[in-house]
């Protein structure tokens, strides 16, 4: 089973292809958590895990349903990981992780895809977009044979910068950069509520048609990237700046978030 979490759609894409590729089920994290509901899954199929990277670590969100979470059947987890450049010493938490859940860690697999964190860096224009993403196939295809041969990802070498990157600078960014107190909206808003719709979090409350932040924000940029008419603006970070959504992400991540709530109400 293939459980991914993604703001963007960069790692559904990687995740969606995956399992087309080894005929597997594939699980949208962030519908659960959206809904506040943990997971209870089954697969005799190895566990795998497909996440973005932040600040050089999986995303607290996804590791806390990973957690909270209940697995049974196979032991054994992949980790899949899409960045921008890199994942630092993710490898260190995500094997505490996977002890905690008594599963067969088999390593991390590096996945760069296109730049989606607009609150600090720029998007790659279209065509660099599609040169990375061609990229990206040929590493996660490479990835997919050492799934079916069973074997572990290769291990990623790290130093003493990267387990920096991954500990207090990962502890700072969280305490003082993770805010959603920037987000606003021009006057192009529309009213649609898709940024309500997207945040896994349910930070946003519509308040007389416009969009309002609460505290609980995780970056994932699904909210400022998949606005239509591109009206959410974080501070001046973000003025003039592309968006990016990978694919028609937006529809299909509000399509799964209205089934589930509406497969919960049925139940």
């Amino acid at each position: 089973m293939i459980i991914y979490f993604s703001g963007t759609g960069n790692s559904r894409y990687i995740a969606s292809g995956m399992a087309e590729k080894l005929d597997d089920k594939l699980v949208d994290a962030g519908v659960y958590i959206k809904n506040r509901k943990k997971g209870k899954f089954y697969s005799d199929k190895p566990w795998i895990f497909v996440a973005p990277t932040y600040c050089w670590r999986l995303p607290r969100i996804f590791e806390k349903f990973i957690r909270k979470s209940v697995f049974s059947g196979s032991e054994t987890a992949y980790f899949v990981m899409t960045c921008g450049e890199e994942i630092g010493n993710a490898g260190e938490g995500i094997l505490s992780l996977c002890r905690n859940k008594g599963f067969d860690y088999k390593g991390v697999l590096k996945v760069k895809m296109p730049e989606n964190y607009i609150a600090l860096f720029n998007v790659p224009d279209e065509k660099t977009s599609e040169e990375i993403i061609g990229r990206a196939e040929k590493v996660v295809g490479e990835g997919i044979g050492w799934i079916q041969n069973g074997q572990a990802f290769p291990k990623q070498k790290t130093g003493r910068v990267d387990r920096w990157k991954s500990g207090i600078v990962n502890d700072f960014y969280y305490k003082f950069i993770v805010k959603a107190k920037p987000f606003y909206v021009t006057d192009a808003c529309i009213s649609c509520g898709k940024c309500a719709e997207s945040c896994s979090l349910n930070n946003i409350s519509i308040v007389n048609g416009k969009p309002e932040w609460g505290e609980r924000c995780t970056h994932c940029m699904a909210c400022i990237c998949g606005c239509p008419v591109e009206a959410v603006e974080y501070g001046r970070r973000t003025r003039g700046k592309r968006r990016y959504m990978c694919g028609d992400f937006a529809e299909k991540k509000n399509a799964a978030n209205a089934a589930f709530s509406a497969s919960q109400r049925i139940r």
